[in-house]
């Protein structure tokens, strides 16, 4: 268990400190003064003053920060030309929304990763079977997970839709399947079958796992992975969407999960070794972003909706005041996080096991 709080613990600061790191980054671009950059959450163990930034680390250790100069308020502003709020906005916007970016980048890498050691899976005209129910037509008859069939009754077969169409037409009727293992097999298609099996109670794809040379490799897993990282995002925007339509419509959703579900799903994904881990890394790194960009209180979206209302108003709102509207946004937002966290504790005690809450939280 000490083990899995880590691995989450890790995981998590990971996602915070390449949030953080993009606003850093081009805060210190932008000419912003970035007061400290802190691994962690103060108070602060131990810090270095290298240049004008303090790099600090600190008691609890979870995420991390990137305090910029004149950041939320007009008091206390030494260096004027250096201060957050008196860059200009696109100056405003580009330190906004690199944390959104940075987030985005690391579920590219993360997916890249993925690819570039387990392969890129690509469509072909093989029709392999990888799964075999026991008891069925199939597995009788000797077919092995694995076996690529090339024919039926004597007519090539280049696609599932074309091999289910074959065997539909032919149930109830001795077939014989040809393999690219130069098996001929004999067997008859069941007219009734069991719930979710078919005719045959096999499992077919055309998926193949392709292997480029080593130098080629993380190309294409940053493409293939740039690729999943939209997918993802786009999920995530629809899944969003459905949240914000069900609680307009006074539902409570039960597809949502807090730091209990993240930790019970991290723990889990851990089992199935590092890259499954990674893979889920991206997924959560792609959730961020979006999460982030919302136009909500608190969040860089948030901060980006003042920007705007300032480019259409054509005066700041007054300091003071967004910071006091973040405050209240920020407050909403872990009055939110504790009544997801204390759901998803009810549910891991209803579900008896962390295995069981799993199975629920991915329902």
């Amino acid at each position: 268990m000490v083990g899995s709080i880590l691995i989450f613990l890790l995981v998590l600061s990971v996602l915070v400190i390449v949030h953080e790191l993009g606003h850093f980054l081009v805060a210190r671009k932008s000419g912003v003064w970035v007061e400290e950059f802190g691994l962690g959450i103060p108070p602060r163990i131990y810090g270095k003053k290298i240049g004008e930034t303090i790099y600090s680390i600190n008691l609890f250790p979870f995420g991390g920060f990137c305090r910029m100069h004149g950041e939320t308020s007009e008091e206390g502003i030494k260096k004027p030309k250096k201060a957050f709020l008196n860059k200009g906005k696109l100056a405003r916007v580009t330190i906004v929304i690199a944390g959104v970016v940075m987030n985005f980048l690391l579920g590219v890498a993360a997916f890249g990763v993925v690819y570039s050691f387990s392969g890129i899976p690509q469509e072909s005209k093989n029709v392999k079977l990888i799964e075999i129910v026991t008891g069925s037509p199939a597995q009788v008859a000797g077919l092995l997970v694995g076996d690529v069939v090339k024919g039926v009754n004597g007519e090539a077969v280049n696609s599932i839709n074309q091999f289910v169409d074959l065997i539909e037409k032919n149930k109830g009727k001795k077939i014989t399947l040809e393999t690219a293992q130069n098996k001929k097999i004999i067997l008859t298609p069941r007219t009734s079958p069991p719930s979710g099996e078919g005719p045959l109670g096999v499992v077919l794809t055309t998926t193949e796992i392709f292997f480029p040379p080593v130098w080629q490799r993380p190309f294409y897993g940053v493409y293939y992975g740039f690729k999943d990282a939209l997918f993802w995002g786009k999920t995530v925007i629809v899944g969003f969407a459905s949240l914000i339509g069900q609680l307009f419509m006074g539902k409570v959703p039960n597809d949502i999960s807090g730091p209990v579900g993240i930790f019970a799903v991290t723990t889990e994904a851990t089992k199935f070794g590092i890259l499954s881990l990674v893979n889920f890394v991206g997924i959560l790194s792609i959730n961020l972003a979006i999460l982030n960009i919302i136009p909500f209180p608190a969040l860089d979206g948030g901060r980006l909706l003042f920007i705007g209302i300032e480019a259409v108003m054509g005066r700041k709102v007054l300091p003071k005041v967004e910071t006091t509207i973040h405050m209240i946004g920020m407050a909403i937002l872990m009055l939110l996080i504790l009544a997801i966290t204390a759901r998803d504790i009810e549910k891991l005690i209803k579900a008896g096991s962390l295995t069981g809450f799993i199975q629920s939280v991915l329902k």
